[in-house]
């Protein structure tokens, strides 16, 4: 059992963040396809040792929604972190990491709806939508409505 002192002392997991708009500015969504959730969340991952966060992201993105057909539109400069509930802590990742460090990017969708894949090899969603910005904060899981309230507020004006 992993306590909050315990917790406190562990790392971060080093972590991409995708924001994926299409051409009517709705976001990327999907529910994780390891638990039965109400939740959506837009793709992420790790940050493989050695790897560049955008070369992460890409990389992620080929691995969850099998596309890469984006364009870079802006990136955060700073790290955003989180932690998880402490139900969470000891389960997730091993019991490696008390929870994320996010390094966010925004993407524009160059592509069809068709072009999207979820059933990839690294399958990670078990349905997808596009889902208005205003939407996000609401439908994400609530221990990380902070950080999605904060990447809606810095990408808005590259909408």
């Amino acid at each position: 059992m992993t306590t909050a002192n315990t917790a406190s002392q562990l790392p971060y997991r080093p972590c991409a963040g995708m924001m994926v708009i299409n051409k009517h500015n709705h976001v990327f969504v999907g529910r994780r396809i390891d638990m039965v959730s109400q939740y959506w969340q837009m793709p992420q991952g790790g940050i493989d040792p050695g790897e560049q966060p955008l070369d992460a992201a890409l990389r992620e993105l080929m691995e969850e929604i099998g596309t890469q057909q984006v364009e870079l539109l802006h990136s955060l400069q700073e790290w955003i972190e989180y932690d998880l509930p402490e139900d969470l802590v000891g389960k997730v990742w091993k019991g490696k990491y008390r929870g994320q460090k996010q390094k966010w990017f925004l993407f524009r969708f160059l592509g069809e709806n068709s072009d999207i894949n979820i059933a990839t090899k690294h399958a990670e969603f078990a349905e997808w939508k596009w889902s208005p910005p205003e939407n996000l904060v609401s439908e994400i899981v609530p221990f990380k409505r902070d950080i999605y309230e904060t990447i809606v507020t810095k990408f808005s004006p590259f909408f």
